[in-house]
């Protein structure tokens, strides 16, 4: 009975350990959208990524590629640091300089669009992997013509909204705000900045005051994606911790990349290299109200680890067994 009970314990600790591989390889999490009103890339992946609707959203796919929609949560810079108009060239503002999200950037009028009017408007922002940090919301310019590739200088240069840590609500960051008199189609730009980490999310969303009179017809009504939309494409993400959807290396700096100063919804952020992994937050950690899209950096290690902890444990059961049989099996 003793060989059976020692070979029980080592069989234990090697099913502990595959246990341990299999829940910390799980998938790790991506971070979130603009929802209202809605992103350009959040209203394509609510339209159907396999068979988008409007025409706008047929040619940002053409132009990015599917999965650059499955992972609609993660138009970021790892390292931006409050830098984002140093480091983000003109044309390429809704994309973040990522070239896998190049199709946001394709100058249209009629990209789908929210309806929007002047004064007081509450914002909902799709946080699937919560984080502390600021917001900082602006808007095009009564100049703005949305046919030409948008540029830091189409925007206001001060930001209509600025929150720092606003509450969640079903799984969305909420914050009020007064939005400025505009008429016709105009952009409202994001950046969501972590405070606990340098990384930053960015968001373009299409609104329109009054009637549409762009150029190319009206756009249709953008509608933000459905939870169930989110869970039943969670499985299709690309995402990693590390780089979140390929953006893994500083983006280049733009001609008339802004002032250099810090931008104005980064306050607690550090400087860090291309590659370092970004500071995940407490609720990241404890997976509490996260999307899973994709294993981290330390899953090999992990796997690596449990699986050496289970040949151990193998070889334990197989020298008991000839210990067992040279001793006549006392």
């Amino acid at each position: 009975m003793t060989f059976y009970r020692k070979a029980a314990a080592c069989a234990g600790a090697g099913s502990a350990a595959l246990f341990l591989t299999v829940s910390l390889s799980a998938p790790a999490a991506a971070h979130g959208s603009m929802t209202d009103p809605v992103s350009r890339v959040s209203a394509c992946y609510a339209e159907g990524v396999e068979s988008p609707r409007s025409a706008a959203c047929k040619a940002a796919v053409a132009a990015s590629g599917k999965q650059a929609f499955y992972d609609w949560n993660a138009v970021n810079i790892a390292n931006a640091a409050g830098k984002s108009k140093q480091i983000i060239p003109d044309g390429k503002l809704c994309s973040a300089a990522n070239e896998k999200y190049r199709g946001l950037d394709l100058p249209r009028a009629d990209w789908p669009s929210t309806k929007m009017s002047a004064g007081g408007h509450t914002f909902r922002y799709k946080g699937t992997a919560p984080h502390k940090g600021s917001f900082a919301l602006y808007i095009t310019k009564d100049s703005y013509d949305p046919t030409k590739p948008l540029k830091w200088s189409d925007l206001e240069t001060k930001p209509f909204v600025e929150v720092a840590d606003p509450r969640m609500e079903n799984g969305d960051y909420v914050f009020r705000g007064d939005v400025p008199a505009r008429s016709g189609r105009h952009l409202i730009y994001s950046i969501w900045q972590r405070s606990d980490s340098p990384e930053a999310f960015y968001t373009c969303s299409d609104v329109v005051f009054g009637k549409d009179s762009g150029a190319k017809g009206p756009a249709q009504q953008a509608t933000a994606p459905t939870d169930e939309e989110i869970a039943a494409g969670a499985g299709k993400s690309s995402v990693t911790h590390r780089g979140h959807g390929g953006q893994d290396k500083p983006a280049p700096a733009g001609k008339d990349g802004g002032s250099g100063k810090p931008d104005a919804a980064a306050p607690g952020t550090t400087t860090g290299g291309s590659n370092t992994p970004e500071a995940n937050s407490a609720a990241e950690k404890t997976g509490v109200e996260l999307a899973e899209t994709g294993g981290d950096s330390t899953t090999p290690v992990i796997a690596v680890a449990g699986a050496a902890v289970l040949a151990i444990g193998a070889a334990s059961v197989f020298a008991l067994g000839r210990r067992r049989g040279a001793t006549g099996g006392r």
